[in-house]
């Protein structure tokens, strides 16, 4: 793979580096960063440090100002593109790609789209939401509600879109869970391999 898979900003690795040096013995260390898992629409990640000399076969290092960082050969392409950032909350992955969302089988709907709550998210998506994501093409569809969790669909312009999970959770689960406070997790269920006309053009190099 040409190029680096990370980047890192500056003062993230002046952070992790700072905290490496404090790892005992004279071993160089280097920060292992796996993708360890998969929450809503985004995937979670597992760093550690951990000593340079035991890098294996299945792993790619890539040194940033000091710091090498490895990474498995099978998390590359998951991390193709992503940046490591310092925020005010601590470190950040921010990351284009997106794990294939879950499906819901044909005749097998994880609950349905009457009651109260069904009622309230659709009156949202209609009057707020929708009306300020269709400038970007796109559109949010209630496909199911399972107790205090709802499935959404993002279509149009959202469908493959490489900002649909930021445009996801801190745009319409936001809204969503401050309108009605007894909404649990917004469930993001599109099918974003199959977006043809996404408005972002994902980063993915």
């Amino acid at each position: 793979m040409a190029g680096k898979v990370l980047s890192v900003s500056p003062d993230a690795v002046d952070m992790i580096v700072s905290l490496r040096d404090q790892e005992p013995g004279d071993q160089e260390y280097g920060l292992s960063i796996e993708v360890s898992g998969i929450q809503g629409a985004q995937f979670q990640y597992d760093l550690s440090f951990v000593p340079v000399e035991d890098q294996n076969a299945h792993q790619v290092r890539e040194d940033h100002g000091g710091l090498a960082i490895l990474i498995p050969d099978h998390d590359l392409e998951k991390l193709s593109g992503a940046s490591l950032e310092l925020t005010a909350q601590g470190l950040a992955m921010n990351n284009p790609n997106v794990p294939h969302s879950p499906t819901m089988a044909a005749g097998e709907p994880r609950g349905d789209l009457t009651g109260p709550l069904a009622d309230r998210i659709s009156v949202i998506l209609t009057e707020t939401i929708n009306p300020s994501i269709a400038m970007h093409g796109g559109v949010a569809e209630l496909v199911s509600v399972d107790e205090t969790v709802a499935f959404l669909r993002l279509a149009g312009g959202c469908q493959g879109c490489g900002m649909a999970q930021v445009t996801l959770r801190q745009g319409i689960e936001r809204i969503l869970r401050e309108s009605i406070p007894e909404l649990t997790e917004v469930v993001d269920v599109t099918d974003h391999a199959s977006g043809s006309d996404p408005y972002y053009e994902s980063s993915k190099k």
